[in-house]
């Protein structure tokens, strides 16, 4: 149980309400709205997002979810071995992604928060988080890891609904998972990954609807960094892309407006379209659902499992007609 007197004392503030909301605490204050939030991981992660959120604020991209210090001048209270932030309340809406003017302002928000974010030295306590390298190894991985799981649904005596969509669906996906990885693989990844080392730049690395805010201004505020790290940009770019693809039937003219609007701000290097079309190939969502149904990551029912299983199969063919277009756009000379 979160003791609230022990927030007020160590942030030095007097809650007057309290509200769940979406897996974070609102609080009403005698210094404001504020929103407090229960972190899954240790001070020297905490101290790199800290450190993150104030680089950018610095370097003037401060609509983010800036940290209150505690009376230690730390961004954190520890309540019972427990971690938990305080940050201003940003009152707003989420981004439609179904709007294509808002999904232009959100991708130009994000160019600005890549330029914002080169030179980020960490706090000097800091664990410093980087997939820099990684995507080979981490593509690599995980088409091996859907025959690991099609192995364990072989030896189950009684199989559900989801098993069995898994096993007539996988071949699709682990097949077009190994065009991606060699996809990455005939481009300049790791070039790129260099260029992000020196700039010293990072991704935000969750990049969707509910972590972008417009306010009553039109302002798109960025919230919930607890995944940042350093990455190259396309990764950012393509997780941000597939999150509104899935949503208007990848639509190619979503797909161009995001690369427009980012490119304005933060023009692309003609190398990058390749590992950003190496990432969009990638069948991320479906190894992630299958990989946390097979490992009970998370506590869906079944119905909701298997729904969500075959609505990323009903997007096959839209998908593939996309990554067609794609290629024939951004990659063919």
């Amino acid at each position: 149980m979160m003791r609230e007197f022990e927030i007020e004392r160590q942030f030095d503030i007097k809650i007057e309400a309290l509200k769940a909301n979406k897996g974070v605490y609102y609080l009403k204050t005698n210094k404001g709205e504020k929103c407090l939030k229960k972190i899954n991981y240790g001070p020297q992660k905490l101290l790199f997002v800290y450190g993150a959120k104030e680089h950018l604020i610095k370097n003037g991209f401060n609509t983010v979810d800036k940290y209150d210090l505690n009376i230690d001048g730390e961004p954190y209270a520890l309540v019972n071995e427990d971690l938990y932030t305080l940050s201003q309340w940003i009152e707003g809406r989420e981004c439609d992604f179904h709007n294509i003017e808002e999904v232009k302002l959100a991708a130009s928000t994000l160019g600005m928060l890549h330029e914002a974010s080169k030179g980020y030295d960490p706090p000097e306590n800091s664990k410093l988080k980087s997939d820099l390298g990684r995507w080979t190894h981490l593509m690599n991985k995980r088409i091996k890891s859907l025959d690991k799981m099609r192995d364990m649904v072989r030896k189950k005596n009684n199989k559900n609904d989801f098993d069995l969509l898994y096993i007539k669906s996988m071949d699709f996906y682990k097949e077009i998972g190994k065009k991606a990885l060699k996809t990455l693989e005939e481009s300049k990844y790791i070039e790129l990954c260099e260029i992000a080392e020196n700039e010293k730049s990072f991704c935000h690395h969750d990049f969707t609807y509910h972590n972008i805010i417009l306010d009553e201004n039109n302002n798109c505020n960025v919230i919930d960094f607890d995944y940042c790290k350093r990455e190259v940009r396309t990764f950012d770019i393509s997780n941000f892309m597939v999150k509104v693809l899935k949503r208007v039937n990848w639509d190619i003219d979503f797909a161009t407006a995001i690369i427009d609007a980012y490119s304005k701000v933060s023009p692309l290097l003609e190398i990058e379209y390749k590992v950003l079309y190496a990432y969009l190939q990638f069948p991320q969502r479906y190894w992630r659902l299958a990989n946390r149904y097979y490992y009970n990551e998370v506590n869906w029912g079944q119905n909701t499992f298997g729904s969500k299983l075959e609505s990323i199969i009903n997007e096959q063919e839209a998908m593939l007609k996309f990554l067609e277009e794609f290629e024939n756009k951004y990659i063919t000379n």
